[in-house]
Parts: structure tokens; sequence; C-alpha cells
């Protein structure tokens, strides 16, 4: 092949670099860009697209048309597939029991990552510092770098040999009168016999306690005591003419010590030195430190206490006293309030009255030491530690651990603080802090501290050179991607699945990997409007070294921003899975019938004058519960106020605490005080106006239930409905199969092999576990003479296939179950199958698929109060109109609804807004505005200035 001299004219440097010579082949340059054709996938209707390499490319379009069966199911698994494909033998004999992709063809696939939204983090011991290995280059900075102070009584820790402990002596005791003393232990055995050996070598002279000198003979017997034999080395005034005799004696102390010395000073007191790390105040002899020292998922670093949990298991004291506005006269402590242990009451009042504590004053208003007199107080009364003692001594019982287990908790560890670590990991210290202290601090707040410590010259700043330049480059991966809030000791499984993404996003930018695909399934979940264009900037970061970035998105700043975009749909489920549009954002926006382009095009208007009065009015005149001195993680004793029949959107930047606000303080407390106690509470004053309520309900994004077995129709209930119908049919009948044989969690019908999943799971030892179609019932989860019933000519299997529309379409007559079906449209959720596995759906369609269960309800005498967490996740633009929709519906009924929100298209469409901030973490926590939308359109917070600029467009 002939080498050209120039590289060919193309429209991009990418493809000069990647494009052979024009002579050597014929056609457009294919092997650029990854090449799809003919994607039958769910519900995919033969796509054909381009994912050009080393660019950004973002897949939208509605919910359910068909993106993350593209990306993920298409694109990623042929990938995976032909990664195991090359591996050995004994991998690829399973390779075919993993189904190919329903696809023509995809060519130019590289080797892929996925970055899913969602949390697979379970063991309590996987912090955000392990997880993004910046708490493994810490460690490497405590062991180069740190301090190590005794952490017995902190005092100075140092190693020396001979000539350097000589200089040291000189340097801090020139002229004034020592007694270097080497200290022997005791033998186990033979101890008299030891002694006399020690004399015939001439160490005739002990130390006594009063300083003076006892000479030994060899009748000495050694002393039966524990204290140590302390022989005499000889007497010394350090100067620099006596360094050689010095370092001879030294070095004659380490030798009988095993490397221990002890200096008697003229005052009387102690000092202590070795060739190892030793306190000089108090002859604590520590190992130099390691790595592992400072894991705390490493035996030599782990806390003992916790075995570096940093909890342990004890009571939970606010579940002891669920109510604190009751005093105890009005006997709030809950585990006494039953007939087994009402009798400890009379005892406690009784001893209460003689100690001063008062029996008519709540339980909040009780100082700390009155509080502590009930727990653990000295009289003739069984105090509350003492009452768990003995439960504690009687866990042989099962009524007892039943019991016990309603008041656990974890609890910070005593020993370490709650900092995992063993108290020698924590005496290093850097810059005055321990390990602990730094892993305690947000990420922002650690970037600043690296920023202005001095970390010394010498060998000991070069080696903290180059740790903290590799430090100071993770932390700002991490704050670029929008979690500069987040601890360094915070718990991975704790992480939402937007905030796991991202992290798993700043740990690919540290791997530094070239010619890799990157899947993300929308990373701005979780993120603040004001980030998503660093965001942008970071995944044009892991493009620019050669990845290829394959991003399913609904974020505009991500559409606006990708070099290239796939539009699908027009629709959801059966009326998607098409290509509307594919190209550059200008390209797009020239498709009439792309829905992506249509909400780009053509934002909604700013509300008129007219409008924001109207709102403030209706707002003014609504009934009310509130908030006061909402403290809580980093809340600043917030008080608000939250209007029902309005639709309320507390906003703020991530990390300022909207979800404590919401799920702790207002979820968590009222269901305590309703006896729940499986809740964390959030500290506050009270809670105000909550009595008038029928219930508070919370919405999250977690999982439906950990069942394969789940699916949208018996979530609703409606498969109950389904089932009696397949019995009712002559068929059914004939055969004697009966409603219990279409049941998934019931041995009768379902097929045994895959136990009615329709998957069965391979276990691939050294990778993870591989799902693949069960071979017996090939999916459709039933027994034979189960699929053999056929009602309205579809068996149960083809029956469950049905989107929901379709069903609704199909059953108009059935009325209850017609009924139940329609909250799933209404919710938005019409292109689920009736049978789809709820551990499918995304967080968003989770949510959207609880709130179909409220739609179903009945209005009730007292207003319920909605609590949603994020509802607009997985939504494409056109999609918020539908939940918006089906969110007034609630508000309409009468009852409270509060989103906590960051997509600026459903913020826009509140009545109030709760704005926390300004910023995350310890900057975050203050009320910037609780009001209408009138008056929140003229501060200055960072979510206003977002709203004004959409509305600008």
């Amino acid at each position: 092949m002939p080498v050209p001299t120039s590289p060919p004219e193309t429209d991009s440097p990418l493809e000069a670099t990647l494009s052979p010579p024009e002579d050597a082949l014929a056609g457009p340059p294919s092997h650029v860009a990854i090449e799809v054709r003919g994607a039958r996938t769910h519900n995919l209707k033969g796509v054909s697209c381009r994912v050009p390499h080393g660019q950004v490319t973002v897949v939208t379009g509605p919910s359910g048309a068909g993106k993350s069966s593209l990306a993920f199911d298409t694109i990623y698994a042929e990938a995976q597939r032909r990664f195991v494909e090359s591996m050995s033998t004994y991998v690829r004999q399973f390779l075919e029991q993993i189904e190919r992709p329903p696809v023509e063809a995809v060519e130019n696939v590289l080797p892929a990552i996925a970055l899913e939204a969602r949390n697979a983090v379970k063991s309590a011991r996987a912090t955000v510092g392990t997880l993004t290995e910046v708490h493994d280059i810490l460690r490497l900075l405590f062991t180069h770098v740190g301090q190590v102070a005794c952490p017995k009584c902190d005092g100075a820790v140092r190693g020396d040999g001979p000539q350097a402990l000589a200089d040291r002596l000189i340097d801090r005791f020139e002229g004034e009168p020592l007694t270097l003393v080497a200290a022997l232990d005791r033998p186990p055995r033979q101890a008299d016999l030891k002694l006399k050996e020690l004399v015939r070598g001439g160490y005739a002279r002990r130390l006594r306690d009063d300083g003076e000198i006892e000479r030994l003979v060899p009748s000495s017997r050694w002393p039966k005591i524990d204290d140590p034999l302390l022989l005499a080395l000889g007497r010394f005034r350090p100067r620099a003419e006596s360094r050689a005799r010095l370092i001879s004696a030294i070095e004659e102390g380490y030798l009988l010590s095993a490397g221990r010395l002890r200096v008697r000073t003229a005052s009387g007191g102690w000092c202590f030195y070795g060739r190892a790390l030793t306190c000089e105040t108090c002859g604590e002899r520590l190992e130099r430190p390691t790595p592992p020292l400072f894991s705390f998922n490493s035996p030599l670093g782990a806390c003992p206490a916790c075995q570096g949990f940093g909890r342990v298991l004890g009571i939970d004291r606010e579940r002891v006293v669920p109510d604190a506005s009751k005093s105890l006269a009005e006997r709030p402590i809950a585990p006494w309030n039953s007939p087994a242990f009402e009798k400890h009451y009379p005892k406690l009042l009784a001893a209460a009255v003689e100690a001063g504590v008062p029996i008519d004053v709540p339980w909040r208003d009780l100082d700390a030491a009155q509080r502590a007199w009930v727990w653990s107080g000295a009289g003739s009364f069984t105090n509350l530690d003492r009452f768990f003692s003995r439960l504690e001594r009687k866990t042989y019982k099962m009524h007892v651990r039943i019991l016990l287990a309603r008041y656990r908790a974890y609890n910070d560890c005593p020993s370490c603080r709650g900092r995992r670590l063993r108290p020698e990991s924590l005496a290093v210290r850097v810059a005055g802090r321990d390990i602990g202290e730094l892993s305690a601090l947000s990420i922002e707040a650690l970037r600043q501290w690296l920023a202005t410590t001095d970390f010394g010259t010498g060998e000991r700043g070069d080696a903290a050179t180059l740790v903290v330049e590799q430090l100071a480059e993770r932390l700002e991966t991490l704050d670029r991607v929008g979690l500069g809030y987040l601890s360094l000791d915070r718990q991975g499984r704790t992480l939402s699945g937007g905030e796991s993404q991202r992290i798993q996003l700043a740990s690919a930018l540290g791997a530094g990997l070239t010619g890799t695909l990157y899947v993300l399934d929308e990373p701005t979940i979780g993120l603040h409007p004001r980030d998503s264009d660093r965001l942008l900037a970071l995944l044009r970061d892991l493009s620019s070294r050669g990845n290829t970035v394959l991003v399913v998105e609904h974020d505009p700043t991500l559409i606006r921003g990708a070099d290239h975009v796939v539009d699908l749909g027009p629709k959801a489920g059966e009326h998607g899975g098409k290509v509307v549009a594919e190209g550059t954002l200008a390209e797009i926006l020239e498709v009439p019938d792309s829905p992506t382009a249509a909400c780009l095009r053509d934002p909604p208007p700013a509300p008129s004058v007219a409008e924001l009065t109207a709102g403030a009015a209706r707002a003014e005149a609504a009934p009310r519960v509130g908030v006061r001195g909402a403290r809580a993680n980093n809340l600043r004793g917030v008080d608000v106020e939250i209007p029902l029949g309005m639709l309320t959107a507390v906003v703020g930047v991530s990390g300022s605490g909207k979800s404590t606000l919401v799920e702790n303080v207002i979820y968590g407390s009222y269901q305590r005080a309703q006896g729940t106690v499986d809740v964390e509470p959030g500290e506050h004053d009270a809670l105000d106006g909550f009595a008038a309520l029928d219930d508070v309900v919370l919405v999250d994004q977690r999982p439906l239930g950990r069942s394969s077995r789940s699916n949208p129709v018996t979530y609703v209930k409606a498969y109950d409905e389904l089932r009696k119908a397949f019995a009712a049919t002559p068929d059914a009948k004939k055969r004697g199969i009966t409603a219990g044989h279409f049941s998934f969690n019931v041995d009768k019908g379902r097929c045994p092999d895959c136990r009615g999943t329709g998957t069965q799971e391979i276990d691939m030892q050294f990778m993870a576990p591989v799902e693949v179609v069960c071979e017996a019932c090939l999916g459709r989860r039933f027994q034979p003479e189960v699929l053999a019933v056929r009602w309205r000519d579809r068996n149960i299997h083809e029956t469950l296939e049905l989107t929901v529309d379709e069903a609704l379409e199909e059953f108009v007559d059935k009325k209850a179950l017609h009924r139940k079906l329609s909250s799933l449209r209404a919710a938005g959720l019409g292109y689920l199958r009736l049978g789809q596995q709820t551990s499918t759906l995304s967080g968003g369609e989770a949510q959207r698929l609880k709130l179909a269960t409220f739609l179903d309800r009945r209005r009730r005498e007292q207003p319920t109060l909605f609590l949603f967490d994020e509802p607009t996740t997985g939504l494409h633009l056109s999609d918020i109109d539908l939940l918006h929709e089906t969110l007034r519906r609630l508000v309409e009924r009468g009852d409270g609804v509060v989103v906590v929100e960051h997509s600026i298209e459903l913020v826009a469409r509140a009545d109030w807004i709760v704005d926390l901030g300004p910023g995350g973490g310890s900057d975050g926590g203050a009320l910037l505005y609780a009001g209408p939308m009138q008056g929140f359109l003229e501060i200055d917070s960072p979510t206003a200035v977002s709203l004004r600029r959409h509305f600008r467009r």
C-alpha cells in the first residue's frame, strides 16, 4: 500500500487521524463510527444509526421510545458479548446461552463500560473515598508525609539509630547529668541465672527507684515484681567531645534491650528512645506507617471495636422515647407501655421526685443531666440502661429478640468515634489533622485544605508534591461532576443513582483509558442545572482522550452540547422505536416531527404578571403545614411552611439539604410520631399542622421490590382480576386449573426451573452473573398446561405481553380491571407491558408506578401530603406535561404535593417554591426563599437564575 505524502481532506480532525488513505477505501470511512443496522431489541423497529468515535453522542426521545434498548441492550450488550467471546474456552462455553441482541449488524464496536444510573453498592465498608480511590491516595500521603504521635499520650514519636540519638541528647541535654538505662523484661524462666550472666559480663549496676545506683553481685536476685530490671549503663553530661563514648553506650543499651533505651534526667523524669518508633514520653513502641495501617478494610488498620465499620449496634434513644412532647408522668418510654414492663413506672416516678427530676415537664424540655439520670442514674428504680442490659441477657428467647429489634440502631463507635480506624492510625497526622478528620471533610473543603497547606521541603516535601498532585486532580474531577458537597467517609450505599453514576464517571477519567466506549444513563440525575455545563465539559474531556461517549439523556444542556444526536420516537412503546432525527443539533432542529426539536425550539413562555399574582393569592389563602427549627445534617434551623392544595417545589444545588428536609425532617419525623420506628427522623423543633393530615406519603426512587416476579399489573393489584378471568374459562374449569395456577409465587402452575421469572442466572465465578432465558419455559414463566388455557384468544403469557394501552382497549368491559389499569395510563406508563419486570424500570418510572397506586384511591376526608423525590427522572421534556397533569390531579383533590426537583421545566410550573442553599454541604442548609413563584423570580439564587434563563430562551 503506498504511503500518502499528506493526510486526506476530511470534515474533522478525528477523521483525518483515523481514516485510511482515500485510494485504500472505496466509500465513506465507516470505521470512524459505530454502525448499527436493523436493531429490533424490545420495541426498536429496525433502527439504523451511527455513533461517531471520539465524540459525545446523546440518545434522546420520549420515555419508552427505545433509548435504553438501543444504547444498553443493543450496542453495549453486543460489546459485552464480544468481550466474553474473546476470553478462555471455559467462559466461551456459556456464550451459546447468552442471547445475541436482535440486530443485523453492529460494526466497529469498542470495548465498553456501562455507567448506569443505579447504585449497586451494598457493602457498608464502601465509601466515597474508596469508590473514587481518593482514600488510597490519602493513605500514601499519610504513609510518606504523616507525623506519628503516640496514641496513648499524644507525645512525640521518633526512631533513632545510635549516632542520631547521641546528637539528639547533646542538642537537648548538653551539659546536664543523665543516666542511660537499659530496661530488661523478666525472662519467662531462669531469671536469676540470666542476672548472674549479666553480672559476670560486667553489668553490675542497677538504678533504684530513688535514682541511686545499686551494685549487683552474682548472688543478686531478679526483682519479683513486673517492673523491668533497670541496668545503668553510665552517667553522662552530653557534650560534643564525649559523643563517641555516648554512642558506644547507646549501642550497648540497644543490644541489651532489643533496641530500646531509657534516660533518667537530673529532675528525676524519664525519656524513652529506641531504634523503632518510640514515644519519648511514655515509651509506647509503634510500627512505621504503611498504607494498610490507614485502611479500615485491613485488619492492620481497622478499629478493633467496630471492625472498621465505624458503627456498633446499640439502642436508639429516640425510638425508646418516640414522642418527646410527653412528660415522665405521661409514660413516654415505649418499651414500658406494655403489661409486662409497666411495673417500672411507679418506682421511676418516685425516684424522680426524690432526685429532683420533674415528672410534669415534656421530655424534650428536660436538660441533658436529667435525661441522663433516667437512662443511667442510681437509685431504687430500674434505669433504662439496666433494663436493656437485662434484656440482652435473655436474647435466647424469641420474643425478647423481637422486642430488642424494635429499638436497635447503629451508633457511632465510641472507640474510634465513627472514624473506622485504630488509635495507631489516627495518631498519624499531616498538618495537624488525622486521616479520619480529612475524610470527614467535603470534597470541596478538602480541595481548599490541599491548596492552603504547606507540606514542607526536602525529601518529605518532594514525596508530598507527587501525591498531592494526584489527589488534587481526583478531587477536581469529582467537584466538576457536581459532587463537591460529598464527604469521603459517606457510605457508598447511601448515594443516589445519579451520584453513584457520576462517581463512576470521575473514576473513569482517573483511569486514563483510551479507545473505550462509555455508555451512560442520564448522568444529570440529581444535578442542578448550573452544573450541567461542567458535566458536559467532563464528557468532552473523556471523548478528547480517544474515547467514544454514548449518553441516554433528556437534559437540554447536554442535548445542545452534544456532537451527535440520535432522536428516537415519535412516541413511547409500540408507537416508538424509530429514528425520528439524527445528526447535529442544527439538523435535529430542522425536523418538524421531532418531539425533542419541538421542545428545544419552543420553550414555554414566562408566566404573565396576572398569572403570578393569581397564584400568589391562591397560595396565601391555602391551608398550610410547617416545620420549625429543622437542624438535621447541614440544615441551619430552617423554618418553612408548605401550602396544601398547591404544587410545592423544593429546589437548590446538589447537597443543599433538600432531601434531608423532605425525607428526614418531614417524612421521618411524622412517621416516628405515628409510632413507626424504622425511619430516621431529622432533628427539628416542631411540626405544625400535621395533625390535620390523613397521612404523609413518600414516593422516592428506591426499588419497588427485590422480587423479579413483580410487574406493573401485580403492583396496582390488577393481576387478581386477570387470574380470575382466566380461571373462569371453560377450558380452565375442565382442566381443574384455578386462579392460583396463574400466580408467579405459587408452585402450582409456574415454571419449576425459573420459578416464574422467565430467566435464569448463570454464575460466571470471576465475572458478574449472566442472565439468560429459561430453557424450560422459553421465558413464558408458566407450565405448558397453564399456557394452554386461552381467554379472548390469548394465553396468560400473551396477555401479559400486552401494553397497558392495548389492555385498556381490549378489556374496556372489565370495569375493575380497566379502572386499575387506567391509573397507569394517567401516570404516563401506558407504554409498559403488563408483565414487564419492575426491576427493569428506571427510577422515574418506578416513582410514577407508585404514583399510579395513589391515583386509584378515593379521596379521603382529610388531605394527604405527598412527597416526591425527583419525579422527572427518566422523563423526556414532552413527558413532563403529562407528569404535571398527574400531579395536578392530586392537588385538585386538596392534597399537598411536594417535589424535590432539579428539572427547571417542572419547577417553572410550581405554585410555591422552597429554595435551599446557597451551596452544597457545609455551604448549604440555609433557607433562601419560601413563597409563591412571583417573588422567587426576583431573587439571585442559583435556581432563580436558571429559571429566568429558561424563560428567556
